[in-house]
This record gives C-alpha cells, sequence and structure tokens, in this order.
C-alpha cells in the first residue's frame, strides 16, 4: 500500500511473499519481484534467493550482500514515501471509480493536465468541504480525452510531481456479432504464384476467396514480425514467435510481382528477374510434389535479389510522396531498424558480437557508420514499407469480401535477443534475462524460451512508449490482434542467463497500464483483442481481462467442469467472450486427436514420458468422451466411427457454444495429420516448415483448398448453425 497522501502504481500488487518478510522478500516486493509462486491452488514453492536477487540486479537493485541490501531497501522505502505520483498513472473512461488513482492527492491539490493535443485541463483535489473548487475552467477528470497525456501536480505545501497519464476506454465493444474464420500459419499456405512459401498474395487471395465463398467473417494468422537473418554457419531460425523485430513486418512475406515497380523492369534486369521467378517456382514445386521442408532462407535469398533489382525502378511521384510519409510516421523507430539490418549484413546478425562502439545505437561510431550505410539503410527502409503496403491491400481484400472483422494478426510474446528491437531499445530490456515458465505438472523442467524481457520499471518512465509504438504498428492493417501468452501483461517468468528455468522467479508488470495501453491502441484502431490465456493463469487474471473486453482462448479439448465433475463442458456453460477453436498451431490437429496419430508421432520421438500402451488409452478415453457428448447432443449422426463425420461434429459443437468467435484450423478441413509446431522439440521434428497437407500427407495449394470436396463439405457445418442444446431427458449426464 502506498504511504498516506502518495499515489500507489496503478494496478500493482505485491507479490506474495512469507508472513514475516525478511528484507529481501520486502526490497522484492517493493520492486514486483516474487519470491514464490504457486504451480496450483494448493502448493506454493519458493523461488530461491539467487533468483531474486538476479532480477533485482536486472533492475539495477544491488542485494548481493546484507549491507547492500539494507542500503536498496532504505533507498526503496524513502523513494516510495516521497513519491506523489508513479512514473504512469492510468485513469479509465466510462467505468467505475474512474478518478481513483488520484484519490489519494493530498486536499487541495492543483492538477493540471496538458492533452496530446496540446489543450490544457486544470481541477484541484477537493478539499474536504464537498464544495467544488473555485477553478475557472475546473473540470473532473472523467471529462478527459483519450490518449496519453501529461499530468502534473501541486500541492498546498509546493511539492510538485509530473507523470505520463493514460486515459483509456475502460471496456472495448465486443464483435458486433458472432463469426468464424479461418486461422493458418501464412508460409504453410503456398499457392501457384508462392516463391517457396506463402506471402501476402496468398493472404489477400485467401481472405477474399473465404469472405465471400465460405462466409468467413476474419483470417487469423501467424505472427508476421521481421525475423533475424540467416547467420553465417547456418539456417536461420523459422520460429515466428522468435523474431528480431515486433515493430515491423518480415520482407520475405513481400508477393514481389505486386510491387508496382516490378513491372518496369526492362533489359537485363528484366531477364534476371524472369530467372528468379523460374528458380522461385522450382523452389515451391519442390515442397509441394517433392516432399521438401519449407526453406525460408532460399525463399529470402531470391526475393531479395528481385527486391535488389526492383529498387533501381525510380519511384513515381505519388509513390515516392507516399514513401516519405511512411519515413515521416515512423521516424528514428524504422531508422534504427534498417540501420540494424544494415548492420548485421556488415557484421552478421548478433549485436552482441559487433564491434563494441556499434552495440550501443546511439553512439558516435554508430551514427558515423549509419551515414556511410545510408544507400542500405534506405533499401530496409523501403522494405518495411513495401510491406506494409502489402499488409494494408490484404486487409482491404477482407474487408470488400464482407469480412467483419478481416485479418487477426498475433503479436510475439517477445523478441530474439540478438535482434533488431534488442538493439535499438536495450534500455527498456532486463539484460541477462530470459522469459519462460516455471515448472508444473506439464512439465517438470520449466521452460526457457530465449526471449529478454522487458523491464517494468523503465516501460513505466517511459509512459510505455515502445509497448504503444509496437501495438500501433500491428493494428495498421487488422480488425483484431491475438495476444500470444496474454499473461505476460500481468507478470513474467524471468530466468537468469545461464540457470536451468527452475532457478527463475516471477516479476510483474503494472497489468492495468498494460491494458490500458491495449485499450487504447484497439479502440483507434477499432479493432478487437484477443487474449491467449491458455494452460496455467493465476486467478483473477481472465475476470481482469473480460472486464475489460479481451476475448479469451478456449480451445474444445481443454474446456472440463474441472472445478467438480472433470467432465467435457456442454455447450452452454462455456464462456461467450472468446475464440473458440478445436486446436491451435501447437496441439495436434483434429484428425490426429481423433485417431491417437499424435501419440504415436510423440512416441517415435522418444517423447513420451509413460508407456507408449499408457498414453494412447488416455488419448483415446479422452476423445471418446468428448465424441459420447457430442453424440448426445445430437452432432454425431451415427454415434461416430466416421473420421470427417466426427470433425464436422466438432465444428457443430463449437458453434452451439454463445463464443463469440469460431476459429477454423485450415488444415482440420483437409484433414491434415501433422502439427507445425511441435513444443519440446528442435531438430527432431520440422518445426514452423511444413505446408498445408491434406489427409494421406499430400501438400495441397491454395488453388486445390479452394476446390476441395472435403473442405466443402466439412464447412457446409457453418452454413446450417445448430442451436446450443441440452442432453436429451433421461440420458446420463456427462
Amino acid at each position: 500500500m502506498a504511504p498516506p497522501g502518495v499515489v500507489g502504481s496503478a494496478g500493482a500488487t505485491e507479490p506474495t511473499g512469507s508472513a514475516a518478510p525478511t528484507g529481501l522478500s520486502r526490497l522484492a516486493a517493493l520492486h514486483g519481484v516474487a519470491t514464490s509462486y504457486s504451480p496450483s491452488p494448493d502448493r506454493t514453492v519458493a523461488a530461491a534467493d539467487a533468483a531474486v536477487i538476479a532480477a533485482l540486479a536486472a533492475l539495477d537493485v544491488d542485494a548481493s550482500t546484507p549491507e547492500a541490501l539494507r542500503r536498496a531497501l532504505t533507498d526503496r522505502e524513502a523513494q516510495l514515501s516521497a513519491r506523489l505520483l508513479p512514473p504512469t498513472v492510468v485513469l479509465w473512461q466510462g467505468g467505475p471509480d474512474t478518478a481513483a488513482p488520484l484519490a489519494g492527492l493530498p486536499p487541495g491539490t492543483r492538477v493540471r493536465v496538458e492533452t496530446e493535443r496540446g489543450e490544457s485541463v486544470e481541477w484541484e483535489t477537493p478539499r474536504g468541504s464537498g464544495v467544488e473548487p473555485p477553478l475557472p475552467h475546473a473540470q473532473p477528470p472523467q471529462t478527459l480525452p483519450l490518449g496519453v497525456h501529461r499530468l502534473r501536480v501541486e500541492t498546498p505545501e509546493a511539492r510538485t510531481a509530473t507523470a505520463h497519464l493514460i486515459v483509456a476506454p475502460h471496456h472495448l465493444p465486443p464483435p458486433r456479432e458472432k463469426s468464424y474464420g479461418v486461422l493458418v500459419q501464412l508460409y504453410s499456405l503456398l499457392s501457384r504464384r508462392s516463391w517457396g512459401m506463402g506471402d501476402l498474395g496468398d493472404l489477400a487471395e485467401l481472405a477474399a476467396w473465404s469472405g465471400r465463398a465460405l462466409g468467413a467473417g476474419f483470417v487469423q494468422v501467424n505472427p508476421l514480425h521481421a525475423a533475424v537473418p540467416k547467420p553465417p554457419d547456418g539456417p536461420s531460425d523459422p520460429s515466428p514467435y522468435r523474431p528480431s523485430s515486433r515493430r515491423f513486418p518480415d520482407p520475405v512475406h513481400l508477393r514481389v510481382e505486386d510491387i508496382p515497380e516490378y513491372a518496369h523492369l526492362a533489359g537485363e534486369a528484366r531477364d534476371l528477374a524472369a530467372d528468379l521467378t523460374r528458380r522461385a517456382a522450382a523452389l515451391s514445386e519442390s515442397v509441394l510434389q517433392q516432399g521438401q521442408l519449407i526453406d525460408r532462407d532460399a525463399v529470402w535469398a531470391l526475393k531479395l535479389q528481385a527486391l535488389e533489382l526492383i529498387r533501381e525502378v525510380p519511384l513515381g511521384p505519388g509513390r515516392r510522396a507516399a514513401y516519405n510519409d511512411f519515413l515521416a510516421e515512423h521516424g528514428q523507430a524504422l531508422e534504427d531498424h534498417a540501420t540494424w539490418y544494415a548492420l548485421a549484413e556488415r557484421h552478421g546478425p548478433d549485436w552482441h558480437t559487433w564491434p563494441q562502439p556499434l552495440r550501443d545505437p546511439a553512439s558516435p561510431r554508430t551514427a558515423r557508420i549509419r551515414r556511410e550505410l545510408m544507400d542500405r539503410v534506405d533499401f530496409h527502409c523501403r522494405l518495411a514499407w513495401l510491406t506494409d503496403a502489402q499488409l494494408a491491400a490484404a486487409q482491404r481484400s477482407a474487408r470488400d469480401a464482407g469480412m467483419g472483422i478481416g485479418l487477426v494478426h498475433d503479436l510475439a510474446v517477445g523478441v530474439h535477443p540478438a535482434g533488431a528491437d534488442a538493439w535499438a531499445q536495450q534500455r527498456h530490456f532486463a539484460a541477462g534475462m530470459s522469459t519462460g515458465a516455471p515448472p508444473d505438472a506439464f512439465n517438470a523442467r520449466g521452460q526457457d524460451w530465449g526471449l529478454p524481457p522487458w523491464r517494468p520499471d523503465r516501460l513505466a518512465e517511459s509512459g510505455y512508449a515502445p509497448y504503444r509504438a509496437l501495438l500501433r504498428g500491428l493494428l495498421r492493417h487488422a480488425g483484431a490482434i491475438r495476444i500470444d501468452h496474454v499473461m505476460g501483461l500481468f507478470r513474467l517468468w524471468w530466468v537468469p542467463e545461464g540457470r536451468a528455468p527452475t532457478e527463475g522467479t516471477y516479476v510483474r508488470y503494472d497489468a492495468e497500464a498494460m491494458l490500458a495501453v491495449l485499450a487504447l491502441e484497439a479502440h483507434r484502431a477499432g479493432a478487437l483483442v484477443i487474449g491467449e490465456d491458455l494452460g496455467t493463469v493465476e486467478p483473477g487474471v481472465r475476470e481482469t481481462l473480460q472486464r475489460h473486453g479481451v476475448l479469451g482462448t478456449s480451445v474444445l479439448w481443454f474446456e472440463r467442469d474441472w472445478a467438480d465433475t472433470g467432465r467435457p463442458l456442454p455447450p452452454e456453460r462455456w464462456r461467450a467472450d472468446c475464440l473458440a477453436t478445436a486446436t491451435t498451431h501447437d496441439l495436434p490437429s483434429t484428425a490426429a486427436r481423433i485417431t491417437g496419430e499424435h501419440v504415436q508421432l510423440r512416441d517415435r520421438l522418444g517423447l513420451l514420458t509413460r508407456p507408449a500402451a499408457v498414453e494412447q488409452a488416455e488419448a483415446a478415453a479422452d476423445v471418446s468422451e468428448w465424441l459420447a457428448l457430442l453424440s448426445r447432443l445430437g452432432m454425431l449422426p451415427g454415434g461416430g466411427g466416421h473420421e470427417q463425420e466426427e470433425i464436422r461434429a466438432v465444428h457443430r459443437f463449437l458453434l452451439a457454444t454463445p463464443a463469440r468467435m469460431i476459429g477454423i484450423w485450415l488444415p482440420d478441413a483437409v484433414g491434415d495429420r501433422r502439427p507445425q509446431n511441435l513444443p519440446g522439440t528442435w531438430d527432431q521434428y520440422p518445426n514452423w516448415r511444413l505446408p498445408i497437407a491434406d489427409a494421406e500427407g499430400r501438400p495441397v495449394t491454395l488453388e486445390e483448398l479452394a476446390a476441395s470436396p472435403r473442405l466443402h463439405a466439412f464447412m457446409d457445418v457453418f452454413r446450417t448453425r445448430p442451436e446450443p442444446r441440452t442432453a436429451p431427458p433421461g440420458a446420463r449426464p456427462l
């Protein structure tokens, strides 16, 4: 609790410590570092002191010795006692207790807000008489405009303080109507025009077809963030969830022929482009006809050569003006992004190995090299602009096809430690730390994702500027945004570098501020927000997200009555505020789950921790229980036994729930058996490199998908939506 007369940090919650806090636990609590965690409601595990001390060190707090700890604790307590305002204050517009964050200010404090539009609003906190202060233009805080403003306060004793003020809508509106849409990993969706992997031209085509022919309301794709380039001695990381930058899209997704300047290539350049096109067709054929994996590095090598040719074609006056507008809009952030890629071409894709002066984006040496490499910096700026334009075209295609939502973009939980964002925004990342997950019932060793976490203190000091910028960029051409591991808005598991994931601890973020920024940017973009809240979720998180209009994610196989019987949850008991689906990119396809092939795959790879027969029997019992419920509800004619009908029944069930959005994993529509990603594997399985395939494992193109009888039979489920039903009278409850 904040001292009297001090406004506490918006939404801050102290981690649970021991009953009688030690100096370390007290210091940790004051910095949002947990000293324990609960893997299950009935169990609490203490974090190692070394993990707590390491997390504090990453926040520039020295607790390495008893003397340092006492000094740090005294300094922090004095700092908080003297503080009138936290670095960032949140006011919710349209919700209860709108002005609550300012209620702790002393009576008679003059409050002045300079809005982001340059306007000024002033008032004075009540003096306890119940009479409003006699300021000439006093206004209560609930009339403040939405935005990120500057707040200044002055007490009657002439104490002053300033802070960032985020005014956000309290609740994002729900989808206007129930809708269904397709979920797809874009790289896996090849067409006859692809250059070895799915691209933004394919995305626009998919949106136009699925919106017009299938009645889909949205297309959700994997993160399209810019990737770390291929190192000299090996392949690049194919995971879209470990990008170089979340601020700008990856030009590997460009449809080269759709760039206007491509049509103006002439002479030798046109001949070279034609040769690249032939080589790209051969690359696609190797994936579609010869069983080769998607090779992102080979795709980019061809596209890069083509883009170098296209760059030599002068931009017309209108195109030049549009490019200049893009440069002006994105400013320093884009220049830093492009500079990293230019430097990576010369020094390799890990900035930690660059010459020492270049590791600082603000150093004089970096500024000089930036000027020397301006031609390459401009090239990478141009690629960001071209990719942004094709993303805009894909969203227009979706909306023109009648989609109410259109594209749903995915925000990865973090960035690669060697990449552009980690270099350009170093002060906002916790050095020597990686995000992950603690041990739980599903993974006794915990997880280390290899992603540096943001520092909550630096985010607050900046008014969450980096977070606001990346959300704004991602929402530019989106009808909705999916937040991967949305629980990370509340806390993240920090793992000290070189330590096992079991030796980490949780660090809290100001969830109210994070949610306020999210709500503000989504409101401005007119977009929905979907939180991926699967797995272990801290109590209260889902309720808080729902209160602010953030939709959750519900996967059929996980929706059981865990509080009572453990049986499958009937459709009428599902939550409405969610995206409901049968599977995700990290889970088995529906066909694989129904047939048990997902267990066979893990057995072949040596990933099972119990005998295969035990795993297979448990998986079969799980599926049988669900199919029995579907049969009792009249959604599975004949009681099952036919794979395609069982897959359709699963989706009939999803439609019968009150879920506002129904997601169709596109590979499910053609019976694909293979997961796109198999967690817990690295080189044992071709994660993120598989094209969509049919039930026999034969890759299928977008054109073949559109003509697939199996797909159209599957989609008949969505053309005649079932009404929610309960089990017939006398049926045994499940």
